[in-house]
């Protein structure tokens, strides 16, 4: 009994230890995103929206591409919607919450990593609202309606690894000024493909590889033109593809899908026992050489 009551206490100091260390680690963050943002601002237009980039909450610079933008295109709703957050800790949206004080919805599938996020401080003190689902094409509208979002609004984040291409061309519940997308690099840049639509497509199931999900960045663009949006880059590493109306573009420059593709760098591939195998370059792109895609263009499917 006496340990039992030890164990308690210890788990408790421990919990306590790590929970101020992350509230002091987030306060720190926000500092310096503080003066990060306000230097931002001050930025002219620029030709390379990765200029801006800087790091708080998002993976990599896309806090400060996130930051230039909204200071540099006319936004009165300022709600975002965001797709495959995991726990949220990491996320395109998360500076423009706590930041800026925009409400939101973040969706994941993770029932562990929604009750995360309802868990964390930021769930009472910010308007967000998180809800677990495994998003579809056919779904999507619905999970946001119900959540009483329509029409236009600020901000809308797909990064979901395999249907992201499918799940924004069904979207039309929401009317977003920016839309921010992943892209995958390997596909090239040459032919606007994606992966066909499934709606159950799991990226760690599709190709043992992990490097067999989205869609190219022609694809995006040519889908972006349909939805009236103007392609005006990419980031550094290049993953994430930005979009803005073009009623909203102001001087921003529309660019071509050649103009703004980044080929990334990620060494996440994986063998077939799962283990990181670390291909790099075009032996990414010979690993998945062969597979179904489907050609927006064309209407039909192809062979990568």
């Amino acid at each position: 009994m006496f340990l039992m009551k030890r164990m308690t206490k210890l788990v408790n100091v421990l919990h306590h230890f790590l929970y101020t260390s992350r509230k002091a680690q987030q306060t720190d963050l926000l500092l310096l995103g503080t003066l990060l943002a306000r230097q931002n601002k001050e930025l002219p237009v620029i030709d390379n929206i990765s200029s801006a980039e800087f790091k708080v909450f998002s993976q990599t610079g896309d806090d400060g591409i996130i930051q230039y933008l909204i200071n540099k295109v006319y936004i009165p709703e300022t709600t975002f919607i965001e797709f495959g957050v995991e726990n949220y800790v990491e996320s395109n949206t998360r500076f423009l919450l706590k930041y800026n004080n925009w409400s939101g919805l973040v969706i994941d599938g993770s029932g562990k990593s929604i009750r995360y996020i309802m868990s964390d401080d930021i769930y009472y003190q910010h308007d967000l609202k998180a809800v677990q689902a495994f998003i579809t094409a056919e779904n999507i509208n619905d999970l946001i309606e119900r959540q009483g979002l329509k029409g236009e609004i600020g901000l809308l984040s797909v990064d979901i690894d395999g249907n992201d291409y499918w799940v924004w061309k069904a979207i039309n519940i929401v009317d977003p000024v920016i839309v921010v997308v992943e892209y995958n690099s390997v596909f090239g840049i040459d032919r606007a493909v994606t992966v066909p639509y499934k709606p159950d497509f799991v990226r760690a199931q599709a190709h043992y590889s992990h490097l067999y999900f989205g869609a190219s960045l022609k694809a995006l663009c040519v889908l972006a033109e349909e939805k009236g949006y103007a392609f005006v880059g990419s980031n550094s590493i290049g993953n994430n593809a930005y979009f803005v109306k073009k009623n909203r573009l102001g001087a921003l420059r529309a660019l071509s899908a050649e103009e703004g593709y980044v080929y990334s760098s990620f060494r996440e591939s994986r063998d077939r026992k799962g283990n990181l195998n670390y291909l790099s370059g075009s032996e990414r792109y010979e690993c998945i050489k062969g597979l179904p895609v489907y050609n927006i263009m064309t209407g039909q499917e192809e062979q990568l």
